[in-house]
C-alpha cells in the first residue's frame, strides 16, 4: 500500500536531486564508463550544497596514494557557517571501493584517459554522490561531427513536427 500524505495524495518518490552538472564534459570527452562515488565533506559543505551552491565545470579527479581525489570543485561557503566554513576550493577525497580505485588507476595509466566529474547530486538517502566518468579526450573533428549530427537531428525533428501539424 503506498504511503499517503496529509491530503490523501501519494507522496512522490524522493529519487535523485541534481545539484550541479558538468555540461561541457560530454562535449570535450567520450565517456566510456561511469562510476558513482561518495565525497568526504564537512557539515557546512553539505548545508551549502542543499542551497545548490556548487560549480564543477573545471573539476578533475586524480588517484594518488591509492586514494581518489577530487580537485577544482568550488562549493560556496555556507551563508550561516561562520568560522566552520572551510576553503571552498580544497581537494576532497572520493569514497570508492579499493577494487574500483585499482581498476581506475590501471585505466588512467593508458594514454589519453581521464577521470572527469559529470554530476553531483543527492541520492534517495540524502547522501551527496558524484558521478564520475572514465573518459577519452575528443579531437576537434570529433566535436565538429557531434555538432553537425546534433544540428541535423534538430532539423529532422522540426521537419517531422511541421509534417504532423
Amino acid at each position: 500500500m503506498p504511503k499517503r500524505g496529509a491530503g490523501g495524495a501519494k507522496q512522490a518518490k524522493p529519487g535523485k536531486r541534481t545539484i550541479a552538472k558538468n555540461r561541457s564534459a560530454r562535449h570535450e570527452y567520450f565517456i566510456d564508463e561511469t562510476f558513482e562515488a561518495g565525497i568526504e565533506l564537512t557539515g557546512t559543505e553539505v548545508k551549502s550544497l542543499r542551497e545548490r551552491a556548487c560549480q564543477i565545470t573545471d573539476a578533475f579527479c586524480l588517484i594518488r596514494g591509492r586514494q581518489a581525489w577530487l580537485h577544482g570543485v568550488h562549493i560556496h561557503p555556507y551563508s550561516n557557517g561562520g568560522v566552520w566554513n572551510v576553503d571552498p576550493d580544497r581537494k576532497r577525497r572520493l569514497l570508492l571501493h579499493r577494487r574500483q580505485i585499482d581498476y581506475l588507476d590501471g585505466k588512467l595509466r593508458q594514454k589519453g584517459m581521464a577521470l572527469v566529474p559529470l554530476e553531483i547530486y543527492f541520492d534517495e538517502h540524502n547522501r551527496v554522490k558524484l558521478c564520475i566518468g572514465l573518459a577519452r579526450g575528443k579531437k576537434l573533428y570529433d566535436k565538429r561531427a557531434d555538432m553537425a549530427r546534433r544540428d541535423s537531428d534538430r532539423e529532422i525533428a522540426r521537419a517531422l513536427k511541421e509534417m504532423n501539424r
